[in-house]
């Protein structure tokens, strides 16, 4: 079922269906579009289920096993040395093809920095006090978050937020109608308490008078 594109609750017709955060592409387009869009929407299930599970290797080494970070890196790398060693060595007796060599593309990057500026930019508007109620909203995210962080060592909360990251897209995208009905129906209630504080309470609090602009 769609949720409804309305700040004014049900005054809207219900035929302009309305997506989680209003957005108009499909998740697919939102992440990129490439394979690391595949990868977090398990298009790509094997290797969706590897990440998972060595992200899960590794916490456990650290949590359970109590490997230093140091230490556990040098045996990663000592490990894939030897591994890269062996195939290239047995490359040119058994005929097999020989490694290659593993690299990132510059395309991810430039998504990465894009999206570290967007973020930026949006942490300044919404610090600057420019929209009220995302200020007010953001700061009790951030204090509920601290307040998790008080029961959670900080590698705990990192893995934790792998996995939502793994796993919360893709069953947002299988569910996506009716987690996006829930979501409006909690947005409405949510805007109609805003709307009342900010009668009782936000429309109280003294500003300084809004200059005209000169016109030139």
């Amino acid at each position: 079922m769609p949720i409804y594109s309305s700040d004014s609750d049900d005054a809207q017709s219900p035929s302009i269906p309305r997506r989680l955060f209003g957005r108009e592409k499909p998740l697919h387009s939102l992440f990129g579009g490439g394979r690391a869009a595949d990868i977090l929407l398990w298009r790509e299930k094997n290797l969706s289920a590897a990440i998972l599970i060595g992200s899960t290797v590794i916490w456990s080494l650290f949590e359970v096993g109590e490997y230093n970070f140091i230490t556990l890196l040098c045996y990663i790398f000592m490990t894939t040395m030897l591994i890269l060693f062996i195939w290239s060595s047995g490359a040119g007796i058994i005929e097999w093809n020989p490694p290659r060599p593993i690299t990132i593309p510059e395309s991810t990057f430039r998504w990465l920095f894009a999206e570290i500026n967007r973020f930026l930019y949006k942490f300044y508007y919404i610090s600057c006090g420019q929209d009220l109620k995302t200020f007010f909203v953001t700061i009790a995210i951030l204090w509920i978050i601290s307040g998790i962080g008080n029961y959670f060592s900080s590698l705990n909360l990192l893995y934790l937020g792998f996995v939502c990251v793994m796993t919360l897209p893709a069953l947002y995208e299988r569910y996506q109608d009716e987690v996006d009905y829930l979501a409006g129906r909690g947005s409405r209630d949510v805007k109609k308490m805003y709307r009342k504080i900010d009668r009782r309470f936000l429309n109280k609090i003294p500003r300084g008078p809004v200059k005209d602009k000169k016109k030139y």
